[in-house]
């Protein structure tokens, strides 16, 4: 049998539709679509000079690798690549093939550090070793039965906080583009990030084909949105794709009044899973998670390659 690496086609349904499936059977605690899939590869900013692979063995797909520069970074040299294959067509000789087509790729880039995630199991760990990759922090995946999941009531606003949602600023999404960039800053990474391209915001987030604006809870002070909970869905699944406050209003209860408030009015619009992920050292959002119900039902380990 012979495995090769190409080009994911993203003009070609079937091609995309048999890459979110490979995504989806490796990791099914992420909501992949392949309406998603071309969107991240088609809007992503020309300079992360981005790549979605695909493996095939005997012309069937059996592993994919996303990959690109983290061009919004101070720091130049910084790359990531996210390699996921089949479980039922692991050791075919697929991951090894995506790791370093991505690699000589990427270094002909100019990247010097390479990141990627690997899920907290023995025989990924050990592959990702292998290839030279070290451990850095790791993240748990979470999972919510929310159909059936007794939610608590949501706390009650702080005095001067309105709940609204993103729908509200479609006319003019700045304000959570702002809200968005302040929060990121502080969300829990190995790479620091300069959020400041609008347009580039506008193409990849907002107009992503998941985004549910009308369950994205936000609470607003002082006129401006100062805390989200920001609601991807598909079918009858809803993820949370970031919870966050902003610096000067924390430690006022927003990040559970807009998730709980989120959740409920998903589970009222017929939406049964809820799934969301949390760096393991991110004690405040897991106690968040816990309160709501969550449990962890899988892990990844963050690894770096240095190049040269």
């Amino acid at each position: 049998m012979t495995v090769l690496v190409r080009d994911l086609r993203p003009d070609d349904p079937a091609d995309v539709a048999a890459f979110a499936h490979v995504r989806h059977l490796a990791l099914p605690y992420i909501l992949w679509t392949p309406e998603a899939v071309v969107h991240r590869l088609v809007h992503t900013h020309p300079d992360a000079r981005s790549r979605s692979l695909v493996a095939e063995e005997d012309g069937e797909t059996i592993g994919t690798a996303q990959i690109g520069l983290v061009h919004d970074s101070p720091e130049p040299g910084q790359a990531y690549l996210n390699v996921y294959v089949r479980p039922d067509r692991v050791r075919h000789g697929a991951g090894g093939l995506l790791v370093r087509t991505s690699e000589e790729y990427l270094a002909a880039e100019g990247a010097t550090k390479l990141f990627a995630w690997v899920l907290d199991e023995p025989a990924d760990l050990a592959f990702a070793e292998r290839h030279g990759y070290a451990r850095r922090r790791s993240a748990h995946f979470l999972r919510l039965d929310l159909a059936n999941a007794t939610l608590p009531d949501p706390p009650p606003p702080a005095p001067g906080v309105e709940l609204r949602t993103a729908a509200d600023f479609a006319d003019d999404p700045r304000p959570m583009f702002e809200l968005d960039a302040e929060t990121l800053a502080d969300e829990p990474s190995d790479v620091d990030i300069e959020f400041t391209d609008y347009e580039a915001w506008l193409a990849e987030t907002w107009r992503h084909p998941l985004l549910n604006r009308e369950l994205t809870s936000v609470a607003v002070a002082d006129g401006r949105p100062v805390a989200f909970s920001v609601a991807y869905t598909d079918g009858t699944r809803y993820s949370t794709a970031m919870t966050g406050t902003v610096r000067a209003h924390r430690g006022r209860g927003l990040a559970k009044l807009t998730k709980t408030d989120s959740l409920r009015r998903a589970r009222a619009a017929g939406y049964t899973e809820a799934l969301t992920g949390n760096d393991t050292d991110n004690g405040p959002m897991l106690a968040v998670n816990k309160w709501l119900g969550y449990e962890i039902c899988g892990t990844e380990v963050r690894h770096v390659r240095e190049l040269g």
